[in-house]
């Protein structure tokens, strides 16, 4: 090699230095744009934070964070997700507190450093204006809030995908030991945050190898082999460090069911595009078709429109900057979709793939606003990227209102459960959570003194164990109170809820959220069986009732058994409804329930035989005394006011009660 071609090498190598040392052109106005971002950023996630009550996997969380860092790693052994978010939130609860809103800071705080990152890197990418552009659109995308305002993982996740992809690009760029070293502490925190973690890590190794091979003819193949060694030294020290969890990780991805119905393929881009555009809220909101063509415009500019002028250093190759959050995002979606992994449950696993489509939007932003050296091209480009941004923005700003306020998106109430238990709660009152796994969260806001039964027990399964505990409940206490959620995976025969109705008097049930909460009375000797035999419509009858009366008093519950019957089958869905009728006829007190608590429906009813049906009506305390009548009936359940008619009525008497 000549000495001409040597000193040639020497020049390229010091122009390069010179280049990556020079610092990074930062002016006044991106400061401000950015300060503005990152206060909208922090606002929308730290609004309302504690306002609502935590919910299961949230009260998961706490219970995690409360422990050692060694149990806390034992029971994530058994869990679907590492350790690594548990021992944050336990260091972050000791100065920080264990109120919903302290809890759920770290997520907010997570979320707002995850905005940061997104700038940083669009910088590198496409520059400034790219980089504002795409900050924005996570900083007010709902989806993105929403996991940010939850004791859980999914915001982490999102910050330690977005700083990685960031260190990624430092790590191309400078090719040093510090910038390599902090590729692989993003990545090791990222695989003790989240099983779905490696996906972005496989992004990385599409990135990388797609410079190696377009570098590897070039002059400087030393700096070719320098790279690739750093970066193999980067993800082993990231893997290493995994080691012991890795068998652990193994075990709990390959064996974990999955829960809810995949997303049909043809269904998938309207979701992804809608979510990771706007946000969640698109599920309670409804925008027209011509409300996401900025964002498709968007991102077909970041494919096709290049900028004129080198916005990164020529280190990163203009192809490089603009495929690294496609290939981010096909490598997480792709997965999702090959796996059948694409389901509601799932989407919050995809929260770095939000920002992969947010900086590619932003790229596209980029690309229009600087692309043009003709005046009139560039400015034409410059308006209809402003126009873009100011659509997309002004229907992100549009979904924050339903994300607060929308009961659809609102998280389970348990500290109104517990309100609602705790204020009514009396002597010989249990407490049943079915499924079990509520236990923590219903603890967290519980502090009175009635036994709590989790049930099934376990992970379920033994239905005759799980009735045998719920018989020797109603045997030993008085009252119930059962709180029902997530059934189907832990009591897929609704036991626990079966037995109740068959053995008891359901009083009330009522919504919080997701979550049914459902208080019943155990039974006492019932009076004299009335023989009815009354016809109800055309095809019902009344075979028998029975009920306790004789003694009744205000704050009492009348427990009432109905024996139906149908002639024939059943095509339409009716409620049974008793009251309680004062001398004057007024209301004033009511119950209308499906028969057998809804497990009944009359739809399902075979002809010729009985259906008992158990009803318990609460008197109010503030009952005066009088003679009340105690009626029955059934109407339509999608027309209340069509009611099935009763000899000459539509409704029949039952009972006389004196309410001394």
């Amino acid at each position: 090699m000549s000495s001409h071609h040597n000193v040639h090498i020497l020049q390229n190598k010091q122009r390069i230095l010179a280049v990556r040392s020079a610092p990074p052109r930062f002016n006044m106005r991106t400061c401000v744009a950015v300060i503005i971002i990152l206060l909208l950023a922090t606002g929308v996630r730290f609004h309302q934070l504690g306002a609502q009550s935590l919910w299961n996997d949230e009260g998961n969380s706490y219970v995690q964070a409360i422990r050692s860092f060694g149990d806390i790693a034992d029971h994530a052994g058994r869990d679907i997700h590492p350790p690594g978010y548990y021992w944050a939130l336990a260091a972050w609860r000791l100065p920080i507190g264990q109120t919903e809103f302290a809890l759920r800071a770290l997520s907010a705080f997570a979320g707002v450093l995850t905005v940061a990152f997104v700038f940083a890197l669009g910088k590198r990418l496409r520059g400034q204006i790219a980089a504002i552009a795409a900050a924005m659109f996570v900083a007010l995308n709902t989806f993105s809030i929403f996991y940010a305002q939850e004791t859980r993982m999914y915001s982490l996740l999102a910050l330690w995908a977005v700083a990685s992809m960031w260190a990624l690009t430092g790590f191309v760029y400078y090719r040093s030991h510090r910038w390599a070293l902090a590729l692989a502490l993003c990545n090791l925190a990222g695989l003790w945050t989240q099983y779905v973690y490696p996906l972005v890590m496989v992004a990385q190794g599409v990135m990388i190898v797609g410079w190696l091979l377009s570098h590897w003819r070039g002059a400087d193949r030393q700096s070719v082999i320098t790279l690739l060694r750093l970066y193999l030294l980067a993800n082993g020290i990231s893997i290493v460090l995994y080691l012991p969890w890795l068998p652990t990780a193994l075990r709990q991805v390959t064996t974990w069911p999955n829960t809810g119905e995949p997303i049909a393929l043809a269904d998938a881009a309207d979701v992804l595009l809608a979510w990771f555009t706007y946000g969640n809220t698109t599920q309670v909101t409804t925008f027209s078709t011509t409300a996401y063509l900025p964002a498709i415009m968007l991102l077909a500019a970041g494919l096709f429109i290049w900028p004129r002028h080198q916005a990164s250093p020529s280190s990163l190759p203009r192809w490089w900057r603009t495929l690294l959050p496609i290939v981010w995002l096909v490598s997480m979606v792709g997965v999702f979709l090959a796996l059948e992994l694409f389901r509601f449950a799932n989407l919050k696993l995809l929260l770095p793939a939000q920002a992969a489509f947010a900086l590619w939007m932003g790229i596209g932003f980029g690309g229009l606003w600087s692309a043009y050296r003709d005046e009139t091209r560039r400015w034409a480009g410059r308006i209809i990227a402003l126009i873009a941004a100011i659509w997309l923005t002004v229907h992100l700003v549009a979904g924050l209102s339903p994300l607060y306020k929308d009961p659809r998106l609102q998280r389970a109430d348990y500290r109104g459960i517990v309100s609602q238990i705790t204020s009514h709660l009396q002597p010989g009152d249990a407490i049943i959570l079915d499924a079990p796994n509520q236990e923590e969260v219903f603890r967290y806001y519980y502090a009175a003194d009635a036994p709590v039964f989790p049930l099934p027990r376990g992970l379920g399964g033994d239905d005759a164990a799980t009735e045998t505990d719920v018989r020797n409940i109603i045997a030993e206490f008085d009252r119930a109170w059962a709180v029902l959620w997530g059934e189907d995976e832990r009591d897929p025969n609704r036991v626990v809820e079966t037995t109740f109705n068959e053995a008891t008097f359901e009083v009330s049930s009522q919504w919080f959220g997701d979550v049914r909460l459902v208080r019943y009375v155990m039974p006492v000797a019932l009076e004299d069986r009335v023989d009815s035999q009354t016809r109800f419509g055309d095809a019902i009858i009344l075979q028998s009732y029975a009920l306790n009366h004789a003694d009744a008093a205000p704050g009492d519950v009348l427990q009432i058994q109905l024996d139906w019957m149908t002639e024939a089958p059943l095509d339409t869905r009716y409620k049974v409804f008793v009251q309680l009728l004062d001398e004057d006829g007024f209301l004033v007190a009511q119950r209308d329930r499906e028969p057998g608590s809804g497990l009944a429906l009359t739809t399902t009813w075979q002809p010729g035989t009985t259906v008992t049906d158990r009803h318990g009506l609460l008197l109010p305390e503030t009952l005066p005394p009088g003679t009340y009548q105690l009626i029955v009936g059934l109407y339509d359940i999608d027309n209340p006011a069509e009611r099935l008619p009763v000899n000459e009525d539509n409704f029949l008497p039952l009972a006389t009660i004196t309410i001394p």
